[in-house]
């Protein structure tokens, strides 16, 4: 039986729970999967590998949503199954991001793509090996996208409380893929544009954050939780703006972890947003900063897949010395002052307050 315990509210106890809601859902997929035949299994020890650890700020921001709502549910075990859905969106999107950025690893392992390049490789099949492994990769996270979908529904909960988080669980699914086009289109536009007007890339990355981290990670799964519980309009609209706040300042402190963060505790290399071209809000301060010349570098650089650690180190001296790497840390911490006032209004219980408050803390001061 899980323990909720406000005070750590992504305590070693709820991280179990939620894994173990995971593992009994993939052993039983599994065996589907393996009735169909065995080179499917691959795809099963794929889906455990990347849903194994984790942060589970998804699930926790969900089932926190109910408690604040509602209290602590007599048996907790439907509304950990229903949460813990949300970490396999987590990873479909994860799947599909590492492919469309061309990243080398996710949580200290190879990502999905090169894995099944390299079992492509192993296997002396036909065709080109990258090929296979970003098909594969794309099928592992529509699989693990439609797994969602059937792991929230078959959670147990009452009917009545499940079609009331539908209209949040629709919404997150489509938000998040909208939110990842944006960040597509962002990354391609041209950074040294002399027409755009002055401040046009921290719109542009505010925008991308809000529907492709913000929404999807924090204002959505507890606006899940509290639906679930029966929330009312006045508690779900105070639940959305401190979701929007701390979902902007868990993004913002990724885009910083993402340039120089220590990659044994991030999983990525550091650097890796530079070398993905990523539009960041971090970038973003940068160009608004930098004169022309320095500008006209970053869009040269930014994106080079072959950047080397000296480039990197470059950049990152160029980002802290024109001030924008102290901007997004003063953003983050005028975002996690919002997320904060917006429950300070906000018709919670006890043991919800105090653990949405030390979300915040945990939310914005990581290490990975």
């Amino acid at each position: 039986m899980v323990t909720f315990r406000a005070e750590d509210p992504l305590s070693a106890s709820f991280r179990a729970a939620v894994a173990a809601a995971i593992d009994e859902f993939l052993t039983l997929a599994g065996d589907r999967l393996a009735a169909i035949g065995p080179e499917l299994g691959v795809q099963t020890g794929l889906a455990r590998e990347f849903t194994r650890g984790g942060k589970r700020m998804r699930p926790a921001f969900c089932c926190w949503g109910y408690i604040a709502t509602a209290g602590v549910p007599d048996d907790p075990a439907p509304l950990v199954r229903a949460a813990a859905s949300l970490d396999l969106l987590h990873v479909s999107a994860l799947v599909h991001d590492d492919l469309m950025d061309g990243s080398d690893t996710r949580r200290g392992l190879p990502a999905a793509h090169r894995q099944f390049a390299s079992l492509h490789g192993h296997r002396g099949w036909r065709g080109r090996p990258d090929a296979f492994g970003a098909a594969a990769a794309i099928l592992l996270g529509d699989l693990l996208l439609v797994w969602s979908e059937e792991m929230f529904a078959t959670a147990g909960l009452p009917t009545e409380a499940a079609a009331r988080a539908g209209t949040y669980l629709n919404a997150v699914r489509t938000e998040v893929a909208c939110g990842q086009y944006l960040d597509v289109v962002a990354a391609a536009q041209p950074l040294a544009d002399p027409g755009r007007p002055s401040g046009w890339a921290i719109e542009e990355a505010h925008r991308v954050v809000e529907y492709k981290t913000a929404r999807y990670t924090v204002q959505r799964p507890l606006q899940i939780g509290a639906a679930i519980a029966g929330a009312h309009d006045a508690l779900q609209a105070s639940l959305a703006a401190y979701g929007s706040a701390l979902g902007r300042a868990f993004q913002f402190r990724d885009d910083l972890l993402g340039v120089y963060g220590d990659e044994v505790v991030t999983g990525k290399p550091a650097g890796d947003d530079l070398r993905e071209g990523k539009l960041t809000v971090l970038i973003a301060h940068t160009l608004a900063a930098v004169d022309d010349v320095e500008r006209r570098r970053l869009d040269r650089l930014l994106g080079d897949p072959s950047l080397t650690d000296d480039q990197i180190d470059g950049l990152r001296n160029l980002i802290a010395d024109c001030g924008a790497r102290a901007a997004v840390e003063a953003e983050i911490s005028r975002s996690a002052d919002a997320a904060r006032l917006s429950l300070a209004a906000a018709d919670l219980t006890i043991e919800g307050r105090v653990a949405l408050e030390r979300l915040v803390d945990l939310a914005t001061t990581r290490e990975s």
